[in-house]
Parts: C-alpha cells; structure tokens; sequence
C-alpha cells in the first residue's frame, strides 16, 4: 500500500513538472518540425528583430542563415531596427549584418521609407514574417506587415507569417474601430486599439477585407499549443524586448493601459514611467496624490488590476521626486487595459483636481498623434464635451461587438 501511494505521489509530481513546462511551440519552432519545406528552393527575404527567436532563444536570422535548406537572401528591418534598439520614430538607413554579412533594407528609413520598394522585393521569392508583437493598434509592426504584404502582391512575391502569441490574449477586444481619415503608421487597418488575434489571423484579416488592393499567396506557420485564453505568463515562453520600453512579458499590458494617456498628459509634468525604469507601469507627477490617487481607482473596483501608491526619485530629471500610482495586474486574464487611460484621467480629475483635457488645450499643445493613437477624434471631442472616462469606455461597446463578429472567420486558434 506504501509502496502504491509513494508510486502514485512520483506520478503526480512527474506530471505536474511537465505541466510547469509545456509551452507554446512558436511557427519558426513548426517550421523546423516541416524541415523548412515551406521555404525550400526558395530564395527567402526575412523581416524581423531579436524577438525573433526560437523558444530556446536561437535567433531566426541565425537559424535560417545556417540551415543547408534555406537560402537567406536579406533582412528586412522595422520601426526599432533588426537588432530592436533605435529609439521610438528615429529613422535608420539601409545597412550590412554583422553576424551574417546580408544586406538589411530598413522599412522605417529616411525618405521616409515605410514599406519595401521594388529593387528590395527583386531578388527573392518569398517574405517571411516573424516579429513579436504587442497586440495594440498603434505598435507599428502590423502597420508595417500588413503595407509589406501590398508590395509583395504588386511583386508576386509570396508572404509568410510564422505565427507568435498574442501576448494580450486572443479573447480581450478594447477600444473603438479606426477611422480610414486618421490612418497612420501608429493605426493602419480598421480594427480597436485592442484587437485579439496573431499576426497570422491579422494577416488573413488584412487580406480577406480587402484593406489591401494587392493581395500576395499568404501562408501562415501555425503555433501549437496556443489558446486564445493564454496571455504571455501562460505562454512558457521567455520574453525577449521587442523595443526599448517593451522589456518584459507584463509591458505589452502596461503599454496599452497608460500608454493613450501619455499622448494626452505630455506638457502637464505627468509622466508614465519611460525613462525612470519602470516604463508605461505607472503614472506620477510633482503635484500627484498618492494615497487620494490609489484609493480613488481602487474604488472602482476593476477586475484583475490594483492602484499602488509610489513615490520615487527621478532618474532623469535632477532633484525631482514624482507620486502618484503603479499599475499592478492581479488576474491578467481578467483585467481591462485600455480603460485604465480614461480611469486615470477620471482620478486626476477628481483627486488632483487638474483637468488633462484642458490643460493641453490651453497650452495650445496639438492632439494631431493622440488622435492618430486613438484612430479616431471622437474620444477628443468626447473630452472637449466634459464626458468621462467611464462614459467614453461604454461609449466602445458598439464597435467592440461589432468587431468580434467581423473577426470570427479570420480566426485559427480555440
């Protein structure tokens, strides 16, 4: 009897060790189970950074620049370069890889380039994307996937997602739908600030709504082991930065969830944590509350998120010391990121007493990139009409709704 529950205990630990350690298998890792056939005999253009990898971290431009069955031709780089590092909107020129010797043609170069040209596309048959993404509208790389997949159909050029998480999950959908008149690199397609789908599904989205005019042959590496319930934390993988101020799993959440205020709050000594180690995590000022602050937002009882009181030091401002809250995610899955923005403006509203909205106004401070980050000028006007944040949130439900039914055939994963 000992001897069966010792045997039945080492069963349950065995199995719960291996639950600990299932992950999601990325569409680069699914590529190398098909040994490459999707890129055999083809010469391959490769658009990426170092979140580009495996789930052992190997870089993708490693691993198919070596393998004998994929002859890598070029780099393609986005917004922060191929190796993730140039600040936010600094453009780059065209250069060499270091490691690799191919040429690396920037789509976020002076001119401005945005989008691949014809001599770039002219020597390969194929364009494989593999880039982390956030899961939020205004990261430009599905600007940037969905304008080269354009070029690539005006090329005949086939285009190929080797498909990542979505680390918001594949069932959060936030925010109101673009307006074409306010399309940009930071919102190109007609989709909420948060949208619930891989870049793969984007892709087939992309193509299958005609938002482009030139359609490529689309074929997309599917993941295994992913459900749309997974957030990042679920996903066993490592995160690897996909820009400067991205450098956790956590930071997609927190880039949505105080990010829009940012835009809206620059001018006014608010800040959202960049540059003080701790990017878009919290929301301080010199004239900020703490305590009337956290308590205020805490009362709102959201789910799955709690207000913390911080007080710090400035790193990059000389005798600065900043207050305010730090946004601490409790139940990832549950929790409402794009809100928080209109919460918080709701708080400092009440608690402050200073009026983010107004303020800016007075300064005669543009809403030209707040616009463009919303997609849309309705949530301005909604400010400028002394609406509140809880009223421009249910105001959403519409186009949520709307946009989940839209999605539906588009989708490739439970």
């Amino acid at each position: 009897m000992r001897f069966a529950t010792a045997l039945l205990g080492l069963t349950l630990f065995y199995l719960s060790q291996n639950l600990a350690m299932a992950r999601v298998y990325l569409g680069n890792e699914v590529l190398a189970m098909r040994s490459y056939k999707t890129l055999q005999g083809k010469r391959v253009g490769l658009l990426t950074n170092t979140s580009g990898v495996n789930g052992r971290g190997q870089s993708i431009i490693d691993i198919l620049h070596k393998s004998p069955k994929v002859k890598l031709v070029a780099l393609f780089g986005a917004e922060h370069g191929v190796d993730g590092k140039i600040p936010a909107g600094k453009e780059f020129p065209n250069s060499t890889h270091r490691r690799t010797g191919l040429p690396v043609y920037s789509l976020y170069g002076p001119g401005p380039v945005r989008k691949p040209t014809p001599k770039m596309l002219r020597n390969i048959d194929c364009l494989v994307y593999d880039i982390q993404d956030t899961g939020a509208r205004s990261y430009t790389f599905i600007s940037t996937m969905g304008l080269c997949m354009e070029e690539c159909g005006k090329a005949g050029v086939e285009f190929i997602v080797l498909d990542r998480p979505n680390p918001l999950g594949g069932q959060r959908v936030e925010g109101l739908i673009l307006n074409p008149r306010f399309k940009s690199l930071v919102g190109q397609w007609k989709i909420p600030y948060v949208y619930g789908m891989t870049s793969g599904e984007l892709a087939y989205m992309i193509s299958g709504e005609g938002w482009i005019r030139h359609r490529p042959r689309i074929s997309i590496v599917k993941m295994k082991g992913w459900k749309r319930s997974m957030t990042w934390n679920n996903t066993g993988l490592k995160w690897v930065p996909t820009s400067p101020n991205i450098p956790h799993g956590d930071s997609p959440m927190h880039y949505v969830s105080t990010g829009v205020l940012g835009e809206l709050g620059a001018g006014s000594g608010l800040s959202i944590g960049i540059g003080e180690g701790m990017p878009f995590e919290c929301v301080v000022s010199t004239w900020m509350n703490t305590d009337g602050m956290a308590r205020y937002l805490n009362s709102k009882q959201l789910p799955g998120v709690r207000f913390e009181p911080i007080r710090f030091k400035s790193r990059r401002v000389k005798n600065r010391i900043y207050s305010g809250i730090k946004v601490r995610f409790t139940n990832r899955s549950v929790a409402p990121l794009m809100p928080i923005n209109f919460h918080i403006i709701d708080a400092v509203k009440a608690v402050a007493k200073r009026d983010l909205f107004a303020t800016r106004s007075k300064n005669g401070r543009s809403f030209n990139m707040f616009d463009k980050v919303n997609g849309t000028d309705m949530i301005r006007r909604d400010l400028a009409a002394g609406r509140s944040g809880e009223q421009i949130v249910k105001s959403w439900n519409k186009d949520e709704a709307r946009f989940r039914q839209q999605r539906a055939k588009y989708l490739l994963y439970k």
